[in-house]
């Protein structure tokens, strides 16, 4: 059997041929793919508008930026997920403030964060971890009571819905960001998107993704309308995505139902595998919503099951499976340590699902025979451990 990576994309002939049609034009980059791409994505979920950028981290920084996130102010997010949705915050000068994870979601604890909030917060930034979706609606209320923001981090989770709406919709939030880097649902290569239902938001963003420069004669402040002329307004960023990456995007999302389909066909035989082995937790779902699934993890009590980690992540690597963990709680990274004084011991449900937590293969290429692998080895190596 070949390696069986956690994760990777899923490309084909068309993908190829979208990208070849690019090449062959006359725009490589800043041309019409782009602006496809985006109102396709914004009609698909059911957002107004859509900006895309170079990478998912990219979005959550022009995110905050629009918001107006400065120094001394906070911003509330889960300490399970990747850095990024805290060093967002950190770029901007403002200072990421954590709360524990649920223990069956493994989302942000909504029964935690009204607690975290102070005078200082202007923003909270749920994150759908694993495609699993968050309880919008109570951090909507947390929002309109403190008057606060609402970026959702929804890197693991385009096409998944919450009650009657699709993730980017932001039914329930100012602004929502999706990753399309390889081994998520949908990839441009490396590359992000930022969906809102506010104009002066999209406005704002477009211009942070281009330098904080403007071409619109109605903004200008020096009074200059030469067809040539430009401002710049704000400090902004290159974070402009190519459209290359954007006829790639737009291949893919139209493979983007199938996909899921595939991946959530591959989680039930998985759960179903895997649901009677003692000691090990197949993921739970919430009561409205609906996975894409970009990640599948199990939780292990390694300790009962008289191994550990290292040592099932080395048997399975040495079968040609690979596993990943997500994430270290970024509340214990030496930096956050360092610079926020954060500690072991501050956040000890995150704590304990990261000693339990592996990832295994999840993504649409994943053939029959290569489910049916990964689920024979995991089990021998479990049973060798039991027993």
């Amino acid at each position: 059997m070949k390696f069986i990576p956690y994760g990777k994309q899923s490309l084909d002939d068309s993908d190829i041929q979208a990208v070849i049609n690019v090449l062959q034009s006359d725009w490589l980059t800043q041309g019409p793919c782009i602006e496809k791409f985006e109102k396709t994505v914004a009609r698909k979920l059911g957002a107004k508008y859509a900006v895309a950028v170079s990478s998912g981290t990219a979005a959550l920084h022009i995110a905050c930026l629009a918001l107006g996130l400065k120094q001394g102010d906070e911003g509330i997010t889960s300490t399970i997920t990747f850095l990024a949705s805290s060093n967002a915050l950190i770029y901007c000068g403002g200072k990421p403030v954590f709360v524990d994870i649920d223990s069956n979601s493994l989302n942000i604890d909504t029964a935690k964060i009204e607690e975290k909030i102070t005078k200082h917060t202007k923003v909270l930034i749920p994150v759908h971890f694993a495609g699993e979706p968050c309880d919008m609606e109570k951090i909507y209320e947390f929002a309109r009571k403190y008057n606060l923001h609402i970026i959702e981090d929804a890197a693991h989770a385009i096409g998944s819905k919450y009650k009657d709406s699709f993730i980017g919709s932001c039914k329930y939030s100012d602004m929502t960001i999706f990753s399309f880097h390889p081994v998520k649902h949908i990839t441009t290569g490396e590359g992000g998107m930022i969906l809102t239902n506010s104009k002066v938001y999209y406005e704002k963003l477009l211009e942070l993704r281009t330098h904080g420069i403007t071409r619109d004669s109605k903004k200008f402040k020096n009074g200059n309308f030469d067809n040539w002329y430009y401002e710049m307004q704000s400090l902004g960023f290159n974070y402009r995505l190519t459209d290359m990456q954007a006829a790639l995007g737009l291949s893919q999302l139209e493979k983007l139902d199938k996909f899921i389909d595939r991946r959530r066909e591959i989680v039930s035989k998985y759960n179903k595998s895997f649901k009677d082995i003692k000691h090990i937790k197949i993921p739970e779902k919430t009561k409205d919503g609906y996975s894409s699934y970009h990640l599948y993890v199990l939780r292990i009590d390694f300790a009962k099951l008289k191994i550990t980690k290292a040592e099932i992540v080395e048997k399975l690597k040495n079968r040609n499976i690979g596993t990943q963990v997500h994430y270290i709680p970024v509340h214990t990274q030496p930096y956050y340590q360092e610079k926020f004084g954060y500690k072991l011991g501050d956040y000890p449900v995150a704590e304990k699902y990261y000693q339990e937590a592996l990832s295994f293969p999840l993504y649409p290429k994943m053939d029959d025979e290569e489910v049916d692998y990964v689920i024979q080895e995991v089990k021998n190596i479990f049973e060798v451990s039991i027993y």
